[in-house]
């Protein structure tokens, strides 16, 4: 595969998003090198000076105070690393791993971070050649940044620490050497540089999102799915309701919903002597809920892209050749991108939650049997399919709670006030995981109440998503293990393929 060419400052989240899911090769643009190299001379003259200066010839954090004579700097750079290599729980996966470390070059790439051409290389020739460091997924509070899990990959870049090489997990060290890579002898701030930043937290957060926004757009065309297995009406979608409230996302979701449902006999079939005057609101207000979930995950898109492209450790080396301290390091915008993205998450759940009990409760569901089922009593059909979406979207209201707001100080109350992120940024995975699934079972609820209306026939859009399900999960006549269907059906809303089968413009992240 042709690396991916990254270009600090200007990278897209299309760009981030290969590099995620297709775990691209990188390299930066070769235009950013005189940049890199003017502040690596700039900290390098630094070192040599009398004048103190953080993180070149101090302490860290509250032995910041500390001056480190000009012999020990290298000691100063190995020393740090090591001591925070304090990661605990179970490895990050190789994807989000590698996310990380195209974030970190984006961020050394700016030329404000003072490392030097070699140590920004030996990271490109890491991610071009396969060798990924195992990053313990739990320690960073996200503030001085990810420090424990920036030094794990940093570690591997010294020669120690664990990594993966050919699916193998070897010492550092030997997976740099049969990768024909050097480990480097960290200079002046390089240490620093490389564990102070947001990489970690903005990496979970990017891949929540990016998780995130394509089960939204499978939700548009389960719930598509849904109005027409209980006959609803399509009234409410009319363009001019959208438009008379002026959100940009309802407006999308409902112009995507008219394009699914257009031609569908079954909603032909009931225009006229419907005895009811409204659906319930799960059915009524789609476009308003996921519409409103659109626009908030477009939200904390344009907050984690700019954090992509943004040089987030300390001290900087400005344009002046001033060496200044800051806070760059501290996640907060990434916190709370991570804490919209869960309450999309959480609320598209919900919704879908909702429509699936309507589904199977026959006081409801418009004469589809209890439970979709064809012999209901002898069968219990999808009685406990629909429980576990309550678990699952029970579950995710509590993991939605914020934890942005949630601090507490460290590092001898030097980092006094902390960001969570990474913690919020983490759980994401588990949401969106959580959301696949309930969709899933929306799924096969909205494919067996459209068959149960024939011979009238849904739209031709929807027809072409229930059939892409039925190549994996068959309409359910009689009671059959179903474990394997859900996650069937989920993995349909998790790849895409759903949406693709539809074959319907959906609302797109950046608009």
């Amino acid at each position: 595969m042709t690396p991916l060419t990254l270009t600090p400052g200007r990278v897209t989240l299309a760009e981030l998003e290969m590099v995620w899911r297709d775990q691209a090769p990188v390299r930066l643009d070769p235009a950013c090198r005189d940049g890199i190299a003017r502040a690596a001379a700039r900290i390098e003259a630094a070192a040599r000076g009398a004048a103190a200066v953080y993180g070149v010839n101090t302490g860290f954090g509250k032995l910041a105070s500390v001056k480190i004579a000009a012999g020990d700097t290298a000691a100063l750079q190995r020393n740090l690393i090591l001591s925070h290599c304090c990661g605990v729980g179970e490895p990050i996966p190789r994807r989000h791993a590698r996310l990380m470390m195209a974030l970190k070059l984006l961020s050394l790439g700016r030329g404000a971070s003072g490392v030097r051409p070699g140590t920004v290389a030996l990271l490109e020739g890491m991610l071009a050649r396969g060798v990924t460091p195992v990053i313990p997924a739990q320690g960073s509070v996200g503030a001085s940044g990810d420090l424990a899990p920036l030094a794990h990959m940093a570690a591997v870049m010294m020669g120690a620490g664990e990594a993966e090489l050919g699916g193998e997990i070897l010492p550092g060290a030997v997976a740099l050497d049969r990768a024909g890579l050097a480990p480097v002898s960290l200079g002046p701030k390089e240490g620093l540089a490389l564990i102070n930043g947001t990489q970690f937290s903005t990496a979970f957060a990017l891949a929540g999102l990016f998780g995130a926004w394509r089960a939204m757009q499978a939700a548009l065309v389960t719930s598509a799915m849904s109005t027409d297995a209980i006959m609803g009406s399509t009234a409410p979608l009319e363009p001019e309701i959208h438009a008379l409230r002026g959100h940009a996302g309802q407006i999308e979701a409902a112009a995507a919903m008219r394009a699914l449902l257009v031609g569908s006999e079954i909603r032909e079939s009931h225009r006229e002597g419907d005895s009811r005057v409204q659906d319930p609101y799960c059915i009524r207000c789609q476009p308003q809920v996921t519409g409103a979930a659109i626009d908030v995950l477009r939200m904390a898109a344009a907050t984690l892209r700019t954090e992509a492209n943004a040089a987030t450790d300390n001290p900087l080396v400005l344009t002046d050749g001033q060496i200044v301290s800051g806070g760059n390091f501290h996640a907060e915008p990434v916190g709370f991108a991570a804490d919209m993205i869960a309450l999309a998450v959480a609320e598209i759940g919900a919704i879908a939650q909702r429509r699936v009990s309507l589904m199977v409760d026959p006081t409801l569901s418009f004469d589809l049997p209890p439970f979709l089922t064809p012999e209901p009593g002898l069968n219990s059909g999808l009685m406990i399919a629909e429980v576990t979406t309550a678990a699952l979207m029970s579950e995710n209201k509590h993991l939605a709670t914020p934890t942005v707001t949630d601090s507490t100080p460290t590092s001898a109350n030097q980092e006094d006030h902390v960001s969570m992120a990474a913690h919020g940024a983490v759980r994401l995975g588990r949401m969106v995981a959580n959301l696949e699934r309930i969709l899933g079972v929306e799924l096969i609820c909205a494919a067996q109440g459209i068959e149960f209306r024939a011979p009238l026939r849904t739209s031709a859009p929807l027809a072409a998503a229930l059939a892409r399900l039925r190549a994996r999960v068959p309409r359910l006549t009689a009671d059959r293990y179903l474990a394997p269907d859900l996650e069937a059906a989920a993995a349909l809303v998790r790849d895409g393929s759903l949406v693709a089968a539809a074959g319907r413009p959906m609302p797109e992240i950046a608009p």
